[in-house]
This record gives structure tokens, C-alpha cells and sequence, in this order.
């Protein structure tokens, strides 16, 4: 697909329906990560959904106690759609492939971030066990999904 931005993402499996901001990259290098529970946020800094490469968006699993974009996130499998309704009017269908989970100090960024050789899209967010000390969650989860095919 041509390039254009997302403007909303459903998730039917877990009911989601969101928009999505822009996000961009913080003074330290890393993503920025929206600022509450909704909406979501595409980076900006990777492809748009649909275009050959990894589409990465963001959301929070949950923000101030109450349920965030990506709360559910976790309970995907593969063949579950993630729906992204693109600004030109066009809709991008992705089909979920795994959902892994990583302690945040050992994120895979090249495996996240890095070239592929199709249309892909990667969600991210919280997850594991909350550390009270950090106010954190000490893992990410992260859905990959390829266009529908």
C-alpha cells in the first residue's frame, strides 16, 4: 500500500476502538509513548500501516487505574485482526502472528524496529508484573501482525 497515516485502530477480538496521535522520539533516543490510557500513537520515525516494513503503534495497557487502549492486548492470537483505518480513506488489515513478552532491559529492538521484507505492523506495550518502586511494568508486551494475505 501507498503511504498514509493511521487515524484509528480496532481490534475487534477485544472490542477496541481508538485513534491515533503522532509520536515521535523523546530528548534520550527513545519512542514517546501517548499521554493517557487513549488514544493510541503510531511512530512516526517507521512506516505508515500497509507500506512494506514494520508500521510500530503504541498504546498504554492501562493509565491512572483506569483500562488503556492496549489492556487486553495480551489475550490476542494468531489470526486475530488489528484493523487500521489509514487518512486517505483506505483500510489496513493485519493478521495477528504472535504475541511475546519481554523484560523491558532485554526489549529486541532490531527484531521490533528492524527491516522486513513485507507489510507489518508491531504493537507495544506494558505488561508482567507492576513494579511499585519504579511505578513500571517490568516487561513489554508486543503483537506482531503482517497484512492480511
Amino acid at each position: 500500500m501507498s503511504a498514509s497515516e493511521p487515524v484509528r485502530i480496532e481490534i475487534p477480538e477485544l472490542g477496541v476502538t481508538s485513534d491515533v496521535m503522532d509520536l515521535g522520539l523523546q530528548s534520550d533516543g527513545s519512542m514517546e509513548v501517548p499521554p493517557g490510557a487513549y488514544p493510541a500513537g503510531w511512530y512516526t520515525g517507521a512506516p505508515t500501516p500497509g507500506e512494506l516494513g514494520p508500521a510500530i503503534i503504541a498504546a498504554h495497557v492501562d493509565w491512572n487505574g483506569e483500562p488503556g487502549v492496549f489492556y487486553e492486548i495480551d489475550k490476542l492470537e494468531p489470526g486475530d485482526d488489528v484493523i487500521i483505518r489509514r487518512e486517505d480513506g483506505s483500510t489496513a488489515v493485519f493478521k495477528v502472528d504472535r504475541v511475546d513478552q519481554y523484560p523491558k532491559d532485554e526489549f529486541p529492538t532490531d527484531t521490533v524496529y528492524g527491516n522486513i521484507d513485507h507489510a507489518g505492523l508491531r504493537l507495544i506495550t506494558c505488561g508482567g508484573d507492576f513494579d511499585d518502586d519504579e511505578n513500571s511494568y517490568v516487561d513489554n508486551i508486543v503483537v506482531y501482525a503482517s497484512l492480511g494475505r
